[in-house]
C-alpha cells in the first residue's frame, strides 16, 4: 500500500507538464463534439419541419414539426445520453477507464454519420430513424461524460485539477460555437438555390442541409480517436482499484516525467471496501451523491431549455423573423447566426472564467455565485417580461448574462465536484449517477419547459420557474465540501495523513521536472 500511495503523491505533486495539456485536448475534444451533436439540432429543426410537414395544397404557409415530433428530435438525444452515462459510468469502474473510452467514441462517430443517412420514403420513417440513430448518439455523448471526468482528475496535480477538469467541459463552448458556423457555412452556401423561389415548399437542396451539418459532427470524433487508444490506463486506477502500483509507475513514466522511488510514506490507507449505497457509502458519501445529483439536476432544466429554445425566445423578441417573411435554408442561417453570438459573447467567456479562477476562488464560490446570478436574472425577465421583449436588445444582454454565469457557475462545477468527492473504484459510477441526473433535468427542460415556450404569452412562466429551479440549485448547493487544493485520495477519504506527507522532502525528491 505505501508504494502504491507514493504514485498518487508523485502524481499530486507533479508540475503542469506538456502531457496534461495533451489529455485536455484528447479528453476535451470528445465535450466539442458532445455540445456539436447535441445542439447542432436546434438550427435544423425547423427546416425539419417545413421540408417533410410542408402542405403541397397551401404552398404559402411553412410546414412546422409538430410539438411531439419536435420535442423527440431534440429531446431524444438526451435520453440516450442518460443511459449512456449510467452504463458507462458503471463499465469504467468495472472494467477501466481506458477499456471502454474509445467505444463512446466510435459510437458517436458511427451515429452522427448515421443520423445524417436517415432515410425513409415517409415523414415519419425520416423522423424515427433520426430519433433512433440520435438515441444511440447520445448513449456515446453520455458514455464521455463519467469517463472524460474521471481520467482528467486522476491524471491532474492537486494543484491545478480544477483547471484542467474546467478546461475540458469548456470544449463544450466551442463546440456550441463550431455547431452554428458550420449551419451558417453550410446555409449559407445552399441558400442561393431558394433565391427565386415564390412559394414555402423547400428546394430540393434544402434536404442536405441538415444531413451535411448533422454528419460533420463525426469529423472532430474521428481525428480523436488514435490519440484515445493511446492512453494508458490512469495510476489511480491501476494502483487503487487493481492494486498494481508497479504497473501504475511504469504506465506514468511514460507519458510524465514522475520518477517513482520506493520509501516509506506517512500515509495510511483508510478506504474499507464498501458497495454503492451501502450504509458506510451512505454514511460517507451520502450527502455528497444528493448534492451532485440535486444540483446537476436543477442546472439542466434552466441550461439546456435555455439552449434548445433560445431561437423560440430570440422570435419572440424580434430577432429573428417570423417564418412566413423567411424561406427555409434562410432560417437555418439566421438561427445559426444567433447562435454563433450568443457562444461567443456570452457561453465561452463563461467556461473560460472559470478555467481561470476556479483553483483561486474555489468551486463553492463559482457554484453559489453562478445559482444567484442566473436566478436574479431570470426573474428579472420573467417579472418584466412585456418591458424586456419591447427592449429586445436590453433583452438580448440579460439573457446573455444567464449564459454567462451558467457556465462561470454550476454548469461547470456541477461537472467538476462529481469526478473529485467519491473514492476511486467508484468515482466513474457516481460520476455517471450524477450526469444521469442532469441529463434527466434536461429531458425535463426540453419536453416541460419547452412546451411553455411554444406560446408567447406563457413564455414568462417558464422563465419565472427556471429562476426558482436555480434558486432551489443555490440551497442543495450547501450538501458539498470545498475541494480545492486537496488531494483526490484526501477529499474521498481513502487515505490519513495525506495533507501533512505533501510537505515530505523526500516526496518531492521523487519528482524530475
Amino acid at each position: 500500500m505505501a508504494k502504491q500511495l507514493d504514485v498518487l503523491t508523485a502524481l499530486d505533486m507533479a508540475k503542469t507538464q506538456w502531457y496534461h495539456y495533451t489529455a485536455i485536448v484528447i479528453a476535451g475534444m470528445g465535450f466539442f463534439t458532445d455540445a456539436y451533436d447535441l445542439f447542432c439540432i436546434t438550427t435544423v429543426t425547423k427546416l425539419l419541419g417545413r421540408i417533410y410537414y410542408a402542405d403541397v395544397s397551401n404552398p404559402h404557409v411553412p410546414g412546422i414539426l409538430p410539438y411531439p415530433v419536435s420535442s423527440a428530435v431534440t429531446g431524444v438525444a438526451f435520453s440516450g445520453a442518460l443511459a449512456g452515462q449510467l452504463f458507462f459510468g458503471w463499465m469504467g469502474d468495472k472494467l477501466g477507464r481506458k477499456k471502454v473510452y474509445g467505444i463512446t467514441l466510435l459510437l458517436m462517430i458511427l451515429c452522427s454519420i448515421l443520423s445524417g443517412f436517415s432515410f425513409s420514403s415517409s415523414r415519419e420513417g425520416v423522423m424515427a430513424t433520426l430519433c433512433f440513430f440520435r438515441f444511440w448518439l447520445g448513449f456515446g455523448i453520455g458514455g464521455d461524460y463519467p469517463l472524460s471526468a474521471t481520467i482528467m482528475s486522476e491524471y491532474a496535480n492537486k494543484k491545478t485539477r480544477g483547471a484542467f477538469l474546467a478546461s475540458v467541459f469548456a470544449m463544450q463552448g466551442f463546440g456550441i460555437l463550431a455547431g452554428g458556423i458550420v449551419s451558417l457555412i453550410v446555409s449559407a452556401s445552399l441558400r442561393k438555390y431558394e433565391e427565386d423561389s415564390l412559394t414555402f415548399i423547400p428546394v430540393l437542396q434544402a434536404d442536405y442541409v441538415w444531413r451535411v451539418i448533422l454528419m460533420l459532427g463525426a469529423v472532430p470524433a474521428a481525428l480523436t480517436f488514435y490519440w484515445r487508444m493511446k492512453m494508458p490506463e490512469t495510476a489511480r486506477y491501476t494502483a487503487l482499484v487493481t492494486k498494481n502500483a508497479s504497473k501504475a509507475a511504469v504506465d506514468m513514466s511514460r507519458v510524465l516525467k514522475v520518477d517513482i522511488h520506493e520509501y516509506q510514506s506517512k500515509m495510511q490507507s483508510n478506504d474499507p471496501e464498501f458497495g454503492l449505497f451501502s450504509v458506510q457509502f451512505l454514511r460517507r458519501h451520502g450527502l455528497h451523491l444528493l448534492g451532485t445529483t440535486s444540483t446537476w439536476f436543477l442546472l439542466d432544466i434552466g441550461f439546456y431549455s435555455q439552449n434548445l429554445f433560445q431561437k423560440d425566445m430570440f422570435r419572440t423578441v424580434g430577432w429573428i423573423l417570423p417564418a412566413k417573411k423567411v424561406k427555409a435554408i434562410e432560417e437555418v442561417y439566421v438561427i445559426s447566426k444567433a447562435q454563433v453570438i450568443i457562444a461567443i459573447v456570452s457561453i465561452i467567456p463563461g467556461y473560460w472564467f472559470t478555467v481561470a479562477l476556479i483553483d483561486r476562488i474555489g468551486r463553492l464560490a463559482i457554484q453559489f455565485m453562478g445559482f444567484f446570478f442566473m436566478s436574479l436574472f431570470m426573474f428579472v425577465l420573467a417579472s418584466k417580461y412585456e418591458y424586456w421583449v419591447d427592449h429586445k436588445y436590453s433583452f438580448l444582454v440579460m439573457y446573455a448574462f444567464t449564459f454567462f454565469f451558467a457556465n462561470f457557475g454550476p454548469n461547470s462545477t456541477t461537472f467538476i465536484y462529481p469526478a473529485e468527492l467519491f473514492p476511486a473504484r467508484l468515482r466513474s459510477t457516481c460520476h455517471g449517477i450524477s450526469a444521469a441526473c442532469g441529463k434527466a433535468g434536461a429531458i425535463v427542460g426540453a419536453f416541460g419547459v419547452g412546451h411553455l415556450t411554444r406560446h408567447k404569452k406563457h413564455i414568462w412562466g417558464a422563465l419565472l420557474l427556471l429562476a426558482f429551479m436555480n434558486a432551489l440549485g443555490f440551497v442543495f448547493t450547501f450538501l458539498l465540501p470545498e475541494t480545492n487544493g486537496r488531494s483526490l485520495e484526501e477529499i474521498s477519504g481513502e487515505t490519513d495523513g495525506a495533507a501533512e506527507n505533501d510537505k515530505d522532502p523526500k516526496i518531492l525528491s521523487t519528482l524530475i521536472v
